[in-house]
């Protein structure tokens, strides 16, 4: 049955150090990748520097909490899988859960197998968003991260897959400027920095594959 996860990367935000290496230690050869990171703010950077296909994440962690984290993954990425683990089961932690479109919340303490189990119930929603077709014959493999245009890759440097995931996780709905700049970069940077970045992108690409309004941001629009 884990066969299917073998293509399957996890980022596990948990503040519990020890619980944190005994879940790896129990699941994470599973996986392709099991990163470990021990609050909010680093497991927000280690989601745009690892790109996770499902984040499991403890709710009460230092400096940002798991669901100060959800609600910012969310604004990234509105399909990310995002499991909740708590010593707690508080309603109002619940409420707000729903509120950030969590897919799971699991109470300690849990059976590894049954976080499997839940994992495994994703993998599909995953696998179908898999290959993304654009347009001009190009093709996003979200597994992979690569671009192809017909057979053939297109190199992309990590910035530019991060703004490539960015685009594709808003369903048709444009990503403004801030929110771009928020994800790839993390000092300030100007307009034109941001533009010069996308004019190097589209000519790496195709000048129609990203959209643009200059009011409301960028865009990308698969082909269904």
């Amino acid at each position: 049955m884990y066969e299917t996860f073998k293509d399957i990367n996890i980022l596990l935000a948990e503040d519990e150090k020890d619980l944190a290496t005994l879940m790896k230690n129990a699941i994470g050869e599973y996986f392709h990748s099991f990163n470990i990171v021990y609050n909010g703010e680093e497991a927000l950077r280690a989601y745009k520097k690892y790109h996770p296909h499902i984040v499991i994440t403890d709710i009460l962690m230092p400096k940002m909490n798991g669901l100060e984290l959800a609600k910012e993954l969310r604004k990234i990425d509105e399909s990310l899988p995002i499991i909740i683990l708590s010593a707690h089961s508080n309603t109002q932690q619940l409420l707000e859960a729903i509120d950030y479109s969590v897919t799971k919340y699991f109470i300690k303490p849990f059976d590894p197998d049954e976080l499997l189990d839940y994992i495994q119930t994703l993998i599909p929603k995953i696998k179908e968003q898999k290959i993304i077709q654009l347009e001009e014959n190009f093709t996003f493999n979200c597994l992979t991260k690569q671009l192809y245009l017909d057979s053939t890759v297109i190199v992309l440097t990590k910035r530019e897959i991060e703004f490539m995931m960015l685009l594709l996780h808003q369903n048709d709905s444009m990503a403004n400027n801030s929110l771009i700049k928020a994800t790839l970069w993390e000092e300030e940077v100007s307009d034109e920095r941001l533009r010069t970045f996308i004019r190097r992108f589209r000519g790496k690409t195709s000048k129609s594959l990203i959209k643009n309004n200059s009011a409301l941001g960028y865009s990308i629009s698969p082909i269904l």
